[in-house]
């Protein structure tokens, strides 16, 4: 087997949420407790963070991942989706795990994984543990997959855990409510370990607190954090977002330094600068292009792209052009609901299974007074929204982690940066 043909194995064989959503969902840790004892325990080889929410927790994940790398740590860095390459999931360093270990550790484990059917989370998430432990990292900053309580991640005993929000997202999986879906993050909460919060609303801070109380873990919130201890932090991620996600970061640090980290103040402030270069972090409010600007965004929820709207006001430009798609098990007219009216809209659909066809998306977004026209695919719209732009002009690019994917993918094509 070559790396491609590991791939298809991996997506074929098992069932991949970022490909078609709910039936890929395996609720319950049964096989991850099978696949942890079968690799003899891996995540006790390595210290860890575990970091959950509903938005944030891919930009903190990284930060914090390029925090430890700067103070000299050998960091690991597990998260998801990717948006180009499989091997973005998990790295080392920045570095991403090699092609070769990916292939020999389906090769060598294959009838295993084929008598226990899991799912590609619990398969991913395995394989990251198994290589963080042989390469002998000395953390690993995790993210929890979907939820927390019933994510495969949840098997860690953490140094610490960071919860960064709470809004609807999968709320066909974690519930209803805000309170609900509290809840589910906070099963991520143990005994004794740590906890930051790191934005609430009087719904789930009542839940946060009831559970940190029942297992009798300290609690830490962002929001009463007043951030002296690093004043003017230059944060390289520049979405109004990364505020509050910078706050609650900042607020991991002592409880990091409690726990026997050594964080000095300069590694604190290169990996806020420079965590892109650090980690690989990519389409977090990412600029490819002047002339006309073109910004790419991951956010793909209502809360996500309320920021990322605030975002576009701020901006100077004469004409603001939207590249939009979306999948079809979000909220989908909450979204269109806040966006500019104003905006010329290229409504199209990423190379994913769950893609809502660019028709249906159109139809929804006149009803909510949005004007504009239907493409194919992502770089065929990019480059329609590139033509018809003034030098002057914005255009954004997002809707989906999976729209700016596909850009990325085609950014030599359109002649991106």
């Amino acid at each position: 087997m070559d790396y491609q043909s590991t791939l298809t194995y991996l997506y074929n064989s098992v069932p991949m949420f970022q490909q078609v959503g709910s039936s890929a969902y395996k609720e319950g840790l049964e096989n991850t407790f099978i696949l942890d004892e079968h690799f003899d325990h891996p995540h006790r080889r390595f210290r860890s963070i575990h970091v959950a929410g509903t938005n944030g927790k891919g930009s903190c994940s990284h930060t914090l991942a390029a925090i430890l790398q700067e103070a000299g740590y050998r960091v690991g860095l597990y998260t998801s989706p990717h948006l180009i390459d499989f091997r973005e999931r998990i790295r080392i360093n920045g570095q991403p795990i090699p092609e070769e270990y990916v292939i020999r550790f389906v090769k060598q484990e294959r009838l295993f994984f084929e008598s226990l059917h899991p799912s590609f989370f619990e398969l991913t998430t395995a394989m990251a543990f198994r290589y963080f432990a042989d390469e002998k990292v000395d953390v690993a900053v995790i993210e929890v997959g979907l939820g927390g309580r019933l994510d495969c991640t949840n098997i860690i005993h953490p140094d610490l855990c960071l919860i960064t929000n709470i809004s609807f997202d999968h709320t066909q999986f974690l519930g209803d409510t805000l309170a609900k879906i509290a809840g589910e993050k906070a099963g991520i909460i143990k005994k004794g370990i740590p906890v930051v919060i790191g934005e609430t609303t009087p719904e789930t801070k009542s839940v946060f607190l009831k559970k940190a109380h029942d297992v009798e873990a300290p609690i830490y919130f962002a929001e009463e954090n007043d951030r002296e201890d690093y004043s003017g932090v230059e944060c390289e991620l520049k979405g109004l977002y990364q505020a509050k996600n910078t706050r609650a970061i900042l607020t991991t640090l002592p409880l990091l330094q409690e726990a026997g980290f050594h964080l000095d103040e300069q590694s604190v402030r290169n990996g806020f600068a420079h965590v892109t270069a650090l980690t690989g972090l990519m389409g977090r409010w990412q600029k490819l292009q002047d002339a006309p600007t073109l910004i790419c965004d991951t956010g793909h929820n209502v809360g996500g792209i309320s920021y990322i709207v605030e975002q576009l006001r701020q901006q100077s430009y004469h004409q603001l052009h939207i590249v939009i798609g979306m999948v079809n098990d979000k909220d989908i007219q909450g979204v269109l609901a806040l966006l500019p009216k104003e905006a010329t809209y290229y409504f199209t659909k990423a190379s994913v299974q769950r893609a809502l066809p660019e028709e249906d998306l159109k139809k929804l977004a006149s009803i909510a007074g949005l004007k504009g026209s239907c493409y194919p695919d992502v770089p065929t719209a990019v480059r329609a929204a590139q033509q018809k732009s003034l030098p002057e002009d914005f255009i954004f690019v997002g809707g989906s982690s999976f729209i700016v994917a596909d850009l990325l993918a085609n950014r030599n094509a359109l002649n991106l940066h």
